[in-house]
């Protein structure tokens, strides 16, 4: 019996709200989306905004690891996530976080993407990196930085979580204009808009109420 109630905890959902294998699904689906979203941008030579784009320009500056700089800008957030939005969502981002650095590290070694033209890296790497947001928001989750700011505005006030990221996204790209050409920034640009535009157009409480 007690076996039985303990995985009907795992596996049973409701209308409301995700089971703990949903959740599972949600993130390690949304981790490997992302990842090959960074390996587009890395492709055309391209950054982001967000703690990603403050990885990306470790990655570009100091030879680190982009996986690893990702994991460790992201550490400062994570009692702001605790203390704003509550502890299940802390723990879900901080797995998404390390799951999406470690594939961010391990993928390239088995596939890999070649020569990309940095307008299209930005525009389909830019859609793949906002579905992967997507579904992080949908199973409470977040990779992160501003994503944790952006939901704890929008369930706060209102103010919708792309638009927050673009704001903050902007401000990360302007910095970027230390370490890359004009073409690559726009580029940039088109892909940032592009990841904030899925999230903007496509995450909204009133239509998407699971947790």
């Amino acid at each position: 019996m007690s076996e039985n109630k303990f995985l009907s905890g795992i596996m049973n959902s409701t209308p409301d709200r995700h089971s703990l294998l949903e959740d599972a699904q949600g993130i390690i689906t949304g981790s490997m989306i992302t990842c090959v979203g960074i390996m587009m941008l890395k492709a055309g030579g391209l950054l982001t905004g967000g703690t990603a784009g403050l990885a990306f320009l470790l990655f570009y500056t100091s030879g680190m690891s982009f996986g690893l700089a990702f994991f460790l800008v992201n550490l400062p957030f994570y009692y702001f996530a605790w203390r704003r939005v509550g502890l299940a969502f802390t723990v879900k981002t901080f797995i998404a976080v390390g799951l999406t650095s470690a594939l961010t590290s391990i993928v390239p070694q088995f596939v890999t993407i070649g020569d990309t033209n940095p307008f299209a890296g930005g525009l389909f790497g830019g859609m793949l990196v906002g579905a992967g947001l997507l579904i992080f928001f949908r199973h409470s989750a977040s990779l992160g930085g501003f994503g944790i700011l952006g939901l704890y505005l929008q369930d706060r006030f209102g103010i919708k979580a792309g638009y927050v990221q673009m704001v903050l996204d902007g401000m990360v790209l302007v910095m970027s204009f230390f370490v890359a050409s004009p073409y690559i920034i726009i580029c940039s640009v088109a892909g940032a808009v592009v990841i904030n535009m899925v999230l903007a157009i496509n995450h909204r409480r009133d239509r998407y109420v699971a947790m």
